[in-house]
């Protein structure tokens, strides 16, 4: 059982930045893929990013390649979305999930789920 606790949501101009924060309870976190997915009002939940196990393969959505940064660090069980460059097209609740297979873009492959932070961004 894993639990995902996301922070780092907020309000920001066009262009700014935020950080995004997933802590994980259990002992089993450094075992699962990490991933990053956004919904925006009226809209399906879309994949954002990924990450493997240890950190070094990360994937990202063509729409947020270049600007956005994920990594993890499992001493401390937790995963990051560095935002930068933001854009008013960015605006979701950005949910952090943790799967054990399966393909990284595919929601369908994550077991568990956070509860999302909101992020707004202002033109």
């Amino acid at each position: 059982q894993v639990q995902l606790v996301e922070s780092g949501g907020g309000l920001v101009q066009a262009g700014g930045s935020l950080r995004l924060s997933c802590a994980a309870s259990g002992r089993t976190f450094s075992t699962y893929g990490m991933g990053w997915f956004r919904q925006a009002p009226g809209k399906e939940r879309e994949f954002v990013a990924a990450i493997n196990w240890s950190g070094d393969s990360t994937y990202y959505a063509d729409s947020v390649k270049g600007r956005f940064t994920m990594s993890r660090d499992n001493a401390k069980n937790t995963v990051y979305l560095q935002m930068n460059s933001l854009k008013p097209e960015d605006t979701a609740v950005y949910y952090c999930a943790a799967r054990h297979s399966g393909s990284y873009p595919d929601n369908q492959s994550y077991k568990y789920w956070g509860q999302g932070t909101q992020v707004t961004v202002s033109s």
